[in-house]
């Protein structure tokens, strides 16, 4: 101990140890605030680490500053450090017992930052919950989801993980052109529409917004007209419904013999470009 508060009478060097406490408290509070204002707008891998430990790190120096500043304050009263530390290493492994669901959070929650499961910014499916990671923290995974909403996910539950790398899945929507070839003005005429009102009437599951690739023909020549959209995962309800119904319906006013079947949605998830060896600095996208 130091000499100033040896030399000192037992309550002013309990409010002394109390003091110096608060006040290193504080300045840790002070640090966590800043590096968080610093790395708020950053969203690479090494940042969010440096977050997740920096975050766990404070938190193991405040609590053992404060365990050691009860210890000091309870030697005052004559009470031994060495059953003191004794104590508390038995109270704590029974806690530990009562509280596994918090280690595994905090287990899971280092594996996540360690192994680069996903990031913060990725589009993932995790526990059944989809959206945008915006935090990996020590007890909990915050998304973001297609309703601006946000998913708090117990970093325990975190088991199986699907990742969007592209952060969308892309609907592709192939209507056949009518028999006659001179209603294909008309059709293309009508799902312009019909694109543009579904977009204002389900924004929320659209990432971009959707485009007509136009005419397209097979090898086998026929010929239909593509849509393309960009979505969150799992929102192709209003396409499958509102959109296709729309379309067949419309099209009934120039072919009354057009059908469902005659509108085909497919789902693709597109993966990030990759650079193959050999090939020129411009990567080659691959989709499946």
């Amino acid at each position: 101990m130091p000499p100033i508060l040896a030399q000192s009478p037992a309550v002013l060097r309990i409010i002394l140890i109390l003091a110096i406490a608060a006040g290193a408290h504080v300045l840790v509070r002070l640090v966590r605030r800043l590096g968080r204002k610093v790395m708020v707008s950053r969203a690479s891998s090494s940042y969010s680490k440096v977050r997740t430990v920096t975050s766990l790190s404070i938190s193991i120096v405040v609590f053992a500053m404060y365990f050691v500043a009860v210890g000091l304050v309870l030697k005052e009263f004559g009470i031994s450090l060495t059953a003191y530390f004794a104590s508390a290493t038995i109270i704590g492994l029974a806690v530990g017992f009562g509280s596994q669901g918090l280690v595994q959070d905090v287990v899971n929650g280092l594996t996540v930052v360690f192994s680069d499961l996903f990031d913060v910014g990725d589009m993932v499916e995790i526990a059944g919950q989809t959206g945008i990671v915006q935090q990996i923290g020590i007890r909990f995974t915050v998304l973001t989801n297609f309703m601006g909403a946000e998913v708090f996910i117990p970093n325990r539950t975190i088991t199986n993980v699907v990742k969007y790398e592209r952060g969308y899945v892309r609907a592709l929507a192939d209507i056949t052109f009518p028999p006659d070839p001179a209603s294909a003005g008309r059709v293309e005429e009508l799902v312009g529409k019909i694109v543009e009102s579904i977009s204002e009437q389900f924004p929320g599951i659209l990432i971009t917004t959707p485009s007509i690739k136009g005419r397209q023909q097979t090898s086998s020549g026929k010929k239909f007209l593509r849509v393309k959209f960009r979505i969150w995962p799992g929102q192709g309800g209003p396409l499958e419904a509102s959109f296709k119904r729309e379309v067949v319906e419309s099209l009934k006013s120039i072919d009354s013999a057009y059908s469902d079947w005659m509108v085909v949605l497919s789902y693709e998830v597109e993966k990030k470009p990759v650079s193959l060896p050999g090939t020129s600095k411009h990567s080659t996208e691959l989709k499946h």
